[in-house]
Formats: structure tokens, sequence, C-alpha cells
């Protein structure tokens, strides 16, 4: 490694500690979304943008990918406190001028912290950073656009460009992208889903025949029993909790299963109903169960072993045979295979009593509409495909796929994460598709597979690619192994990011770099509007309402399309028409994507349409069209005595690697963020008192990796788990520490060892 400092640096201060709170939202999520308006907008722009947020004929937004409703929506607002944050950091008027960069070299701005970073401005013209210098300067589009395209052509193959694309991106802007990206000849194509819900994709498309989740917002609102593992609504996606207290007050159930006891699984306080406010809100969770981190599979087979136990005992009325025996196959390897496990190992395993994992299983046997939803705590592992088909067994077991009320809800986390996919962006695209842009486009796409995003950083650290190119995002931050990938990233000929904002990635070349800046989803687009797919397969088109930030920036269709037009002497891709109508981009995706007839049309309806999805509909598109139950092992979580398993996770003031400021309300942090939440007792037996500090390591493979600087904080956890933010924890992730399967960074499961400083 070059540097000897930590690529993200270190505070030094310690901040506030106050108790956790016991609910989410109420009147301190009010208070925190004026206070971002009046720093971060002006009065007549925030008025403008909220009471289009979320709203038919409005802007989506750029936030998380949960669904709005099909019918009449909050005219109050549509949105969350994270939403309006979202908001506010994208319309700031602050502008990165080329006098700034004149004040601030690249290794002066390596120093500040990402909050600061995400606070400096907008970018306001494309920059330049040329090799062996220290600062950006000031670059025009077409030198800029030309001396990317010079250096495509002159790499000696397409696979040594490598292409990332953040969940931001719209439909269409996704589906050039791919479209230039295989016309230049490669499928490298990582995207954030390789690094979140990818192991849902797999799973799911294993197990049922769609990489997609099978339930509607309704359904969530008649559900019966709904079972929330590895996910913390009240921070990651808050408007969930509206569509959880309809379920409760329908009279469904609620399990929790996460090992941190999170304020918005426990009570929600609406903060558009004042009685709930007043009255103390909706308590969320009926049942919380504090699992040990990565133990979901053993929760999981305790609960499918009891509830064939409690089947036996009622005379086979607890299953649903008729969905077994006619839509699956499997089931009696699956059963043998339970009539193996130790009920009491896997309570052992797991951390929860078995008088309590029978509660949980009389839920199961007594209710048939059940929805299990899930997020990165299940997908983030070694073992996180398998953790998915785990859940899928239990689901077919009571035939709660494809029936209202039921189903499976990974619930996805940038705005259209789960469109990009849609629209191509993957590293391992089908023959099928390949062979419709083919018979299109005239060109013969790459069949080889490309790279992900964890070969992507191997490949740029052994020197076999030379050009990174972002659409968005932070892909720094974002990965596993931070210092192992900050090197790759160091090692690139060329970095270009399209981007709104500063963040470290644009900061880690030692060769060089470019910055091109675009219109984020606020803005007005040239009388243009785009689309994206929320996390229940629903497209909406999105429209943003504010001017531009100024005239310099551009959208990212007309980035793509200004670039291929450079680059591609031919004309067989009218890439300019594109920029100029995006009305065609979407017959192209009309012409190529299933699901997507009459794209124009229908998109312009006021809520959008959903895709076709099969396994809604009981048809599940497998090898031989039935679901199918799997044998999935057991994961290695066990210990050694002086092991601690550590989580990376979110604060409340974060979205993804963007940090929106500095207090993690609902946990009771303020103004820290190298931190460790730790079990009391834990704390007692290694001599550690509050905000002592220290240093965490890890030895995936035998080999070490570091973070330094960290603060003790007790915190209710169970004994032998800790959890600590990412991106600050990330330099423990060991750049082979993924899974097999999905290729997903373990990054909720690494065995650490804590040293005090």
């Amino acid at each position: 490694m070059k540097e000897n400092k930590p690529t993200i640096p270190i505070e030094e201060k310690i901040g506030k500690l106050t108790k956790p709170k016991d609910f989410a939202a109420g009147i301190p999520a009010l208070n925190s979304s004026i206070s971002q308006i009046a720093k971060y907008m002006k009065p007549g722009d925030a008025v403008t943008t909220m009471r289009k947020l979320n709203q038919k004929g409005g802007f989506d937004c750029p936030g998380c990918a949960w669904p709005d409703p099909d019918d009449d929506r909050s005219s109050l607002g549509e949105y969350c406190e994270n939403g309006v944050k979202a908001i506010a950091e994208e319309a700031t008027k602050k502008s990165l001028s080329e006098s700034f960069f004149k004040e601030n070299s690249i290794s002066e701005l390596r120093k500040k912290s990402d909050f600061e970073l995400g606070k400096l401005g907008r970018i306001n013209q494309p920059y330049f950073k040329a090799n062996g210098e220290d600062t950006f300067k000031p670059i025009d589009w077409k030198a800029a656009l030309l001396h990317i395209s010079n250096k495509l052509k002159g790499l000696d193959h397409p696979d040594k460009a490598i292409f990332y694309t953040s969940g931001r991106t719209s439909n269409e802007a996704a589906y050039l992208y791919q479209l230039f990206v295989r016309k230049y000849g490669t499928n490298n194509l990582p995207d954030c889903s390789n690094m979140c819900h990818e192991s849902s994709g797999v799973g799911l498309g294993k197990t049922l025949g769609i990489g997609k989740g099978s339930v509607t917002l309704l359904d969530i609102h008649q559900a019966e029993l709904i079972m929330i593992m590895g996910q913390n609504p009240g921070t990651n996606h808050p408007r969930m909790l509206s569509a959880l207290e309809k379920c409760k007050q329908n009279g469904g159930k609620i399990i929790s299963v996460n090992p941190l006891k999170e304020a918005g699984l426990v009570s929600f306080k609406h903060p558009q109903k004042v009685s709930k406010v007043l009255l103390g809100g909706t308590k969320i969770t009926d049942i919380y169960c504090q699992v040990n981190i990565n133990s979901d599979i053993y929760f999981l087979k305790a609960i499918m072993k009891l509830l064939i136990g409690y089947d036996e005992k009622n005379k086979h009325k607890i299953l649903d045979y008729n969905f077994i025996n006619d839509k699956t196959d499997g089931w009696e390897a699956l059963k043998t295979s339970l009539e193996e496990i130790d009920i009491n190992e896997c309570s052992k395993a797991c951390g929860i009593s078995l008088e309590k994992l029978e509660k949980v299983a009389k839920l199961f046997a007594t209710n048939e509409k059940i929805i299990i939803c899930w997020a990165m705590g299940l997908t983030q592992h070694l073992n996180g495909a398998y953790n998915i088909q785990e859940v899928v067994n239990l689901l077919l077991m009571k035939g709660a796929i494809g029936k209202p009320g039921a189903g499976t809800c990974p619930v996805r986390g940038h705005s259209n994460v789960q469109g990009d996919r849609t629209m191509g962006i993957w590293h391992k695209p089908g023959n099928d598709f390949l062979n419709k842009l083919e018979e299109r486009y005239h060109f013969k796409p790459p069949a080889d597979h490309g790279v992900g995003v964890v070969d992507a950083i191997k490949t740029l650290y052994e020197e076999k690619a030379a050009v990174l190119f972002c659409m968005g995002g932070n892909l720094l931050n974002a990965s596993p192994d931070t210092e192992y990938t900050a090197e790759a990233m160091r090692k690139a000929d060329l970095i270009v990011n399209v981007s709104t904002k500063l963040n470290r990635t644009h900061l880690v070349s030692d060769h060089e770099s470019i910055i091109l800046p675009c219109r984020g989803r606020t803005e007005i687009d040239d009388g243009q509007f785009v689309s994206v797919e929320n996390s229940m397969g629903i497209v909406h088109k999105s429209e943003g309402v504010l001017p531009p930030f100024n005239k310099i920036i551009k959208s990212e269709v007309s980035i793509i399309c200004e670039l291929a037009d450079i680059l591609f002497t031919d004309a067989s891709i009218p890439w300019l028409k594109f920029a100029s109508n995006y009305d065609l981009i979407r017959d192209e995706i009309e012409a190529i994507i299933p699901g997507f007839d009459n794209y124009n049309k229908k998109v312009r309806q006021p809520a959008g349409f959903y895709l076709p999805n099969t396994a809604r509909e009981q048809e599940f598109a497998t090898d031989n069209g039935k679901a199918h139950f799997t044998v999935n092992p057991l994961p290695a979580c066990l210990l050694k005595e002086n092991e601690f398993a550590m989580m990376t996770i979110r604060s409340h003031d974060q979205f993804n690697t963007t940090i929106y400021g500095e207090d993690d309300r609902y946990r009771g942090i303020k103004g820290m963020r190298r931190i460790v939440f730790m079990n009391e007792e834990d704390m007692k037996n290694l001599g550690l008192k509050q905000f002592d500090e220290v240093n965490l390591y890890s030895y995936f493979n035998e080999e070490e990796r570091s973070a330094l600087q960290f603060k003790v904080i007790p915190y209710d956890i169970p004994k032998k788990n800790i959890a600590t933010y990412f991106p600050e924890a990330n330099s423990l992730i060991h750049i082979n520490a993924y899974d097999k399967i999905s290729e997903t960074p373990s990054s909720k499961f690494t065995k650490v060892l804590i040293k005090r400083t």
C-alpha cells in the first residue's frame, strides 16, 4: 500500500451519547426534516419539490426504492425524513467552482470526512486531474469526452475497461449505458446490486424462477403475518412503517429478526397523524428475536422443524400439501434434512430460546397470508444466497407465495437499483437478451461474462484493466477491503465519475481522473422525463421540477449519447436522437425488454404499471415449471473464545455511502462514527468502559485487516456480537470474503478481534 494513513480519515472527537429511542418518526422526524430544508434549500424550491416528491406526475425520490401507493397519496407529503435529506442534499445551491479546486488540493480534500465532502456543494462543470498532478482543473465537455473516447480506443482489448453503475440511474440511462458498453465490446458491467441484493436475485431465481419479490403494497396491508429479517426500516425505508401500521390495524402480526433492537421495529408514531403522535403511536413488533449475527439459517430451520411437528400432531392440516404437491419439488429431501437437525443446537446457535422459537412457529402454523421481508442483514454473507433459499423454503411449506397477502419481499435500497438490472445492467447477460441486441442493432455483443464488483476490484489491482467509468455512486466507499480497493483504483490509468457532488472515489486516482457533472432527479431535463422501477416491480415516470443547477451540467442520457457519438464512427445507432427524445429510448426498451409493451403509453399513466411477475401468479419460470425446495448447509458462524461477529450498519443520518449528518438519533449517538456497539457484559469481560478506544482486526484466509481507533459504546446486542458503521469498518472485510454463488461481499459477518489501543 502506498499510503500509511487509512483512506478514510480517523476522527479524534468524542460525541454525545443518549438513551436509544423506543419509537421511530413522530415530532423528532418532523423537526429533522424542517431543519434540513431550512439549512440547505431556498423556501420556494422546498415548496416546489416537496409537493411533487413521490406524487403522481411528480418525481421519484433519489433515496430508497419503497413503492408509492397505487391509489391516493398523502396530500401532506408522500415522503420520509431521509427522503427530505436526499432532496436537500441534491438541491443545494452551493457550488464547487474553479476557484475552490485552486484553493483545495486533492491531498487536502482526502483529509475531510465523508460528511464534510458531501456538504461542499454541487460540481458545476467538468474537471480533469492530469497524471501526477494534485488538483482538478476545468475542462470543457468536448475535450473531456474526446479524452475518454481516445483512452477507450487506445486499449488493446475492451475488457481493459470497467463500467460501474449506481442504483440512481434511470431506466433510460441504464438501457443506453449497457448498450454503449456492449457496443464497445465488453460485459464488464458491475453495479451496486453486486454488493447488496445479488443474493436475493440468485436465491429467488434458483427457487422461484424470478429474481424479484412477489408482493405488492396491498399484500403488505392484507398480510396476517409478516416476518422482517435483517432490516431496519425506520432508518433505511421509513415509509415502510406506514404500510406495517396498516397491517397491524388490519389485525396482522409482525415478527422482527435482527441482532440490534431498532426503534422502527418497536413502535411507529406516524408524523402525519396527530392522534398517533400524542397517544404513543403503533406497536410494530409482536415477537422480537435478537438473533446472533449470521445465524438466520439455524433460526429458520428450527421454525420449519417445529412446523412439521405441529403438522403431524394436527393431522397434516398445518402445511399446504395441495400447493406442495402441485407447485413444488424437493419437499421430501428438505423434510429428510430437517429430521437430522437438532433443534436445541439451532436454539443455541441463533441465541433464541426454544420457548420463543415455539411462539414464532405457532404464528406460522396458525396463519396463511404470510410475507417475509428482508434486506442486507440476510444477503451480505458468505452464505447469502442460501439464506434467501431458506426463506423460500419456509414460505413454500405454507403455500405462501402467489396469493393475496403472501409472498417474498426483498426490500431494495437505491431507488432504481432493480430497474437497472431489468434494463440489462449485468455482467452475466443471457443469450436471449444478447441475441435481441444483435438482431436490432446489427453488431455482435460479447458473450463472455464480465466482472462484478469484487472481480472488478481484483482486475484493477492486478493491472488487467486500465479504465474505470462510474455512472454515479461512490464505489470506493461502497466496496469491501477499503485499502485494497483504494490501491486497486490508484493503478487505473483513468477514472471517470458521473456525479452531482464530490465523494471519496473522485480523490483516489494516482493517474488521470475526470468528473462529469450530471443533473439530479429533482431537476428539469429539457422537457423530458425518465422512468424507474421500484422495489415491487412498478415502473413509473419521474419528472424533475427545479431548474438545473446551471446550464453547463448535463443529463446522464446526454453524457452517454454524446460520448457514444464520439467513440463510435458508424451511424447504426442514433445516439443523439435518443438524447433529444427519450420516447425513442423507451421504444427501444419496448423492443428488447419483456414486459414493456406500449411502454410510452403505460408509463404516462398516473401510477405507472406493474411488470409481469410469474411468482405472483404461482407460475414458476424454473427448469421444470415448479418452485424448488432446497437443502442448504448450516453456516460457519461459530466463534472462537476471543472472536466477535461484526456486522456493518448505517447510521440514521446516512443513505448508502452518503452521510447527511452526524446524528444517529434512534440509537442515541451524536457526533461519532468510528464506534463499536457492544454488549455490556462483553465490555466488562474485556475490561472496557464507555468511550474506551479499541482497534479491530480480522484474519480471513489468515491475512490481517485492521480498522483503528474505534470508541466502545454499550448497546442492546447479543453477547459476542458487535456492530460498526460502514464505510468506516469496510477495511475489515477481505476482498475474498464473499458469497461464491452471488459474489456478494460478506459485510454483515466478519470475525474480528478487539484490542485496546
